[in-house]
């Protein structure tokens, strides 16, 4: 996890930190994989300056090619766009070595140009296995990122990436143009959408709106539908630079963009559990058992033990795992997911409760005082207000707000509510 002392960022002789770009993190994992990470396939990905630029920008543009010559272009040892127009005529345009840019590549694929492998974002699911069997929409080569390797490291997002042939093949079928400049642009089949927060990624924040980015980097409106083959308007005034916050949607997972300056204001796991510590200090009390709660360490976090504070999500009311009210369920043998809460006699559902643990979600380093409905993942009150107003793109065409720390859809009137904790009667 993140601290500002061990991401000092420099490159001096001495200490031989590399600088860091900024971090992707994978909206719906509460600090890791369900299964935990491994290799190039994980929750959160540091994009750090390379020993060597790797950077690419476009070159020679090869108009009116057969497909043979296509072919003999592509498999030159250099990265290339062919652009299939018709059966008889491509558009090959050659990419050259840039070396002011660092080039990292995220995907389905787990072939070697993908720095970064991202599979489909199952909500609240606990393990690997409840994902495998879901039909994946997400591009094997799904976009690349473009850091600049001197400050201010400005990060910017292409649709596509480049596979193990140094190529990229749009084919008959995917959406692609002229530009006014005589060039070639185009979209992938489900497209790569980003959103930019309103000021930063702050206790200020306010969603931006949803945009589409082309192979070549350029801005637009959404497609009617995900993978529609009319692209949307071109928007000139918008920029494919990602800026703290930023959001990347590949139809399937949705990352999260921090810049390495975002970071270091972001609050610590070690600062996590020091909050979490002090609500365990505060002794809070179930109002019916009279017992003492509290939150398991954040190593711990599928399965509740016998102090977990559970929530009533109409109220808010935490209490201790009971079955007050609950005797008819009991009879009948179902579990009472809506029970009626004892203080206040409010129905809803009744869940326990769980520390959000991946910081980089959080927009403040305020007290967890709030819980998501219906996952009841806790956190601030500003993040919770924060991520009820983003509408994430679910499926093919529509949006709805989610719980970051594990992609529930959010219910309820706001999508959160605050926690109510009874103090110890002595």
């Amino acid at each position: 996890m993140y601290s500002p002392e061990q991401e000092n960022i420099s490159t001096t002789a001495s200490t031989k930190v590399p600088v860091k770009y900024g971090e992707l993190i994978v909206l719906g994992y509460n600090g890791s994989l369900p299964n935990g990470d491994r290799g190039r396939r994980k929750s959160r990905f540091a994009l750090c300056k390379r020993p060597k630029a790797n950077g690419v920008k476009p070159s020679t543009v090869h108009v009116a090619c057969s497909p043979q010559a296509a072919k003999a272009i592509s498999n030159k040892d250099q990265h290339s766009i062919s652009y299939t127009l018709s059966r008889a005529q491509t558009v090959v345009v050659e990419y050259t070595h840039d070396s002011n840019t660092d080039m990292f590549q995220i995907g389905r694929s787990t072939e070697s140009p993908i720095d970064f492998v991202v599979t489909d974002t199952v909500a609240g699911s606990q393990s690997n296995a409840d994902t495998q069997s879901v039909q994946s929409t997400i591009s094997r080569f799904a976009c690349r990122i473009m850091c600049q390797r001197t400050p201010p490291y400005t990060a910017r997002i292409y649709a596509a990436g480049f596979d193990s042939s140094k190529n990229i093949f749009l084919g008959e079928k995917a959406a692609k143009w002229k530009t006014c400049d005589a060039q070639m642009d185009g979209l992938t089949t489900n497209g790569v959408l980003v959103m930019h927060p309103r000021t930063g990624f702050t206790q200020d924040s306010k969603p931006g709106v949803w945009r589409e980015i082309s192979v070549c980097g350029n801005v637009f409106t959404l497609r009617e539908t995900r993978s529609a083959q009319q692209r949307g308007k071109m928007v000139e005034t918008e920029s494919q630079e990602l800026v703290d916050g930023s959001l990347i949607d590949l139809c399937g997972a949705t990352l999260l963009w921090r810049t390495a300056e975002g970071l270091a204001r972001t609050p610590t796991l070690k600062h996590l559990e020091a909050l979490r510590q002090e609500i365990n200090a505060a002794r809070p009390q179930c109002p019916v058992g009279f017992n003492t709660l509290a939150f398991p360490s954040m190593r711990r976090k599928d399965t509740p033990d016998e102090k977990q504070p559970w929530v009533y999500l109409q109220c808010g009311h935490v209490h201790g795992y009971h079955n007050w009210g609950n005797h008819r369920e009991e009879r009948e043998g179902r579990e009472g997911r809506h029970r009626e809460c004892p203080m206040c006699r409010a129905r809803g559902p009744y869940v326990p409760l769980w520390l959000g643990c991946e910081a980089a979600f959080y927009v403040d380093a305020a007290p967890p005082t709030h819980a998501f409905s219906p996952c009841g993942h806790v956190c601030s009150e500003k993040t919770a207000g924060f991520w009820s107003q983003i509408p994430l793109p679910h499926g093919t065409h529509t949006f709805h707000a989610a719980c970051p720390f594990c992609a529930q859809q959010l219910s309820g009137e706001q999508g959160y509510v605050r926690l109510i904790f009874q103090g110890p009667l002595d």
